[in-house]
Parts: structure tokens; C-alpha cells; sequence
């Protein structure tokens, strides 16, 4: 079983869209029982805080529901749990890296490196461009469920 786990700044716009969009994506291959997803937070102002609105109207305009989830800090013990933490922009990546204390097993990567351009996920919190971030997100997470499927 392969376990990912999507971080952004609050866990309530990109990385829960990665989380539910990879979940989906599985689902329809096939391979859900081959895979444990979820996502997390690099800050704890969001924690417990639900999916933000425009979030969840996203993922719903393409038929996926995340109800339930609620915004989770990442912590250093998840380095462990999980075989991929997947970032959504560098800044992420920085403080995934002070929270787990490095990456000596090279388990972190951003999501846009599994596409062909590799950047950041569009942030959607500043902007409102939630169809953007929507292909980020898709692009990525298609990206990586490919590499995974190869491995």
C-alpha cells in the first residue's frame, strides 16, 4: 500500500482538493484499496476548521465530496506513516522539512513535479481562482498516480 500525504499552509483549500482528487482518481482506476491518502497543514491556524466553501463548491462541480474532513497540523511523526509527503508550493516545502526535521529517506516532493511544468499549486485563498488551482491539482495528482502505477 502506497501512503500520501498532501500538506499546504492551512489544510483547507489545496491540500484537501489533492487529497480528494487523488482519492477519486484511485477510485476510478481501481486502486483504492491500494492506496491510504490524506492531508495536512504546515500552520495550525486552520485546525478543525472544515473545507473552505469555495473548496468544497470545486470539487463538488466535478463530483467529489470531502465532507467530513477537517484541517490537521503535520507532525513529526508522519514522516514515518507516510511514504510520500507531497507540498503544494516551496513554502511548504520548507516548513514540512522544519517540522520533520529533513528528508533523509527523499519521501518529499511538490505535486507539480509529477506534471510537465514543474511550479507552485496556484494558492486559490489570495486569488479566488479556484479553476485554477483545480488544474493544478488535477495535473498533479494524474501525474502521480501515473509514477505510482509504474513502481
Amino acid at each position: 500500500m502506497t501512503s500520501i500525504l498532501f500538506i499546504c499552509h492551512g489544510n483547507i483549500c489545496r491540500s484537501p482538493m489533492a487529497e480528494f482528487v487523488m482519492k477519486d482518481l484511485v477510485k476510478k482506476v481501481g486502486l483504492e484499496g491500494q492506496f491510504h491518502i490524506e492531508s495536512a497543514a504546515t500552520s495550525t491556524e486552520e485546525i478543525g476548521n472544515p473545507v473552505y466553501s469555495s473548496a468544497r463548491r470545486k470539487l463538488a462541480e466535478h463530483g467529489i465530496d470531502c465532507t467530513g474532513k477537517t484541517a490537521r497540523q503535520l507532525k513529526n511523526s508522519d514522516y514515518q506513516k507516510y511514504d510520500l509527503l507531497i507540498g503544494m508550493d516551496r513554502a511548504n516545502l520548507r516548513n514540512m522539512y522544519r517540522i520533520c526535521g529533513g528528508d533523509p529517506d527523499g519521501k518529499m516532493h511538490l505535486l507539480m513535479d509529477y506534471t510537465g511544468r514543474p511550479a507552485d499549486v496556484a494558492d486559490p485563498w489570495y486569488t479566488n481562482d479556484f479553476e485554477t488551482t483545480w488544474r493544478d491539482v488535477l495535473a498533479g495528482c494524474q501525474g502521480l498516480l501515473d509514477v505510482c502505477k509504474e513502481s
